[in-house]
């Protein structure tokens, strides 16, 4: 194939019509017409000598060559966004930029207090806008539309640039009246009634199923590894819940010690570490690359990564 053929809105069309797998969506989202979108898909088909898109009894699916061409596509049109983006000075005292942030409840509970504290002091005119993972899609943020998700992740698209925000360990949060935390190991853990709080990646969750060991997370599959299981009364997604809860006496939080740090001088509640070996975690922050090479967005990175290591000197006095 000649690639003197290629006309760049075609790979615009593609990318999207294998992103939405339907006509009419995909006009929409370009804003142009159905029958011009129509046209575009068999201007592809034709180029491409592939139907690209097959409808089936659960709609229109993509082909195999289709799904081959699908990441090289975005990424061609990624790089060139990249390239394009225009040049610009920030000043963080005068700017009035909005960041549109997808945290997580972990995140939202340590680094944005924090953060928003910083900001206030060098750059009062920004705005903070926090998204929870349910609220958002990988596409979004890989689009631009999300300037960055804090969270822990397991796999990200190749695309996206990410940085570590921290690593963090897990700790044990009770009420001071609860009678096990004079004599707390291993046999006291497991008799004892739990408090889970889940590790949110992105998409709306579903009902948690207790005996399944493989989506309860980190602890749980601590506990597995030495072949104990512990007893799980209440779920929450919500670490301030968490926290709440267990207030309770009968209760106890296995949770990051970083969230658990929000409420170390709680005379109410005490902090202790696990009796068994869970592994450390990983808070990340990701973003697109169309934001990288973004002068106020390296700024606000850096404010991030700033905190982080404000927040980890605190934290080892």
């Amino acid at each position: 194939m000649n690639i003197n053929k290629i006309d760049l809105n075609l790979l615009i069309y593609l990318d999207v019509l294998l992103r939405e797998c339907n006509v009419t969506r995909s006009a929409n989202k370009l804003n142009i017409t159905q029958p011009a979108m129509s046209n575009g898909l068999k201007r592809l088909r034709d180029l491409l000598n592939d139907p690209l898109l097959v409808r089936t009894s659960e709609g229109m699916k993509p082909t195999e060559k289709a799904l081959r061409l699908q990441p090289i596509v975005r990424k061609v049109l990624l790089d060139l966004e990249e390239a394009l983006q225009p040049e610009a000075d920030f000043n963080e005292s005068t700017s009035t930029r909005v960041f549109r942030i997808m945290a997580s409840d972990y995140a939202a509970s340590t680094v944005i207090p924090r953060l928003l504290n910083r900001l206030r002091e060098y750059a009062p005119g920004i705005t903070l806008d926090i998204m929870t993972p349910s609220d958002v899609t990988f596409h979004d943020v890989e689009a631009g539309k999300i300037d960055m998700a804090i969270n822990r992740f397991e796999e990200l698209p190749q695309s996206f640039h990410q940085k570590s925000v921290w690593l963090d360990t897990f700790v044990c949060m009770m009420s001071a009246d609860n009678p096990i935390k004079d004599q707390f190991n291993l046999e006291a853990y497991l008799k004892a009634q739990h408090i889970w709080v889940s590790k949110t990646g992105f998409g709306i969750g579903v009902g948690m199923d207790p005996t399944d060991v493989q989506k309860l997370g980190w602890v749980d599959e601590a506990l597995q590894a030495i072949e104990r299981k512990r007893s799980i009364r209440v779920f929450t997604r919500s670490y301030h819940t968490a926290m709440h809860l267990a207030l309770e006496q009968d209760l106890i939080a296995t949770l990051p010690k970083k969230v658990a740090m929000v409420n170390k001088k709680n005379p109410d509640l005490v902090i202790l570490e696990p009796p068994f070996d869970i592994p450390k975690i990983e808070l990340k922050m990701i973003w697109s690359p169309l934001l990288h090479h973004d002068a106020s967005h390296i700024w606000f990175r850096r404010q991030v990564i700033d905190v982080a290591n404000e927040f980890n000197a605190q934290a080892s006095k």
